[in-house]
């Protein structure tokens, strides 16, 4: 199963409804994606529970301005069949800078104004607005 899509449409689906929380399952990607996402005011906070066993999972609490979720849509970029890597001078603003798109690359997780500065491309996982 793709855990970047679980993770950004568990994240839409709930802040819609208008769930304050979302548990998703942990995995290292996702926990860097999430911190990024609490850098830039898309999530309000996240935590890492422990579950039975081995198990972990990612309590994530939403943001929202007034009854306005902070996230009012995702898009997936970059998918397990069809995987797409952008250079650092190909990356545009999403929806004129409302939105951020998520990169993977050899510096860790950034978004697309971030891997501007540093001068580094990479994977462009997906865009949320």
């Amino acid at each position: 199963m793709d855990s970047v899509a679980n993770l950004i449409i568990k994240i839409k689906n709930a802040s819609v409804v208008g769930h304050q929380t979302v548990s998703v399952p942990f995995t290292k990607l996702s926990e860097s994606i999430l911190k990024k996402l609490e850098q830039k005011g898309f999530v309000k906070s996240y935590s890492i529970k422990k579950g039975k066993g081995v198990n972990k999972t990612l309590e994530v609490e939403l943001m929202y301005e007034g009854n306005k979720p902070k996230v009012e849509q995702v898009r997936r970029v970059s998918k397990l069949s069809r995987r797409v890597y952008e250079k650092s001078t190909n990356l545009r603003p999403v929806r004129r800078g409302y939105g951020i798109s998520i990169i993977s690359t050899p510096k860790g997780i950034l978004t697309d104004s971030e891997a501007r500065k540093e001068h580094v491309g990479g994977e462009v996982l997906f865009q949320i607005w």
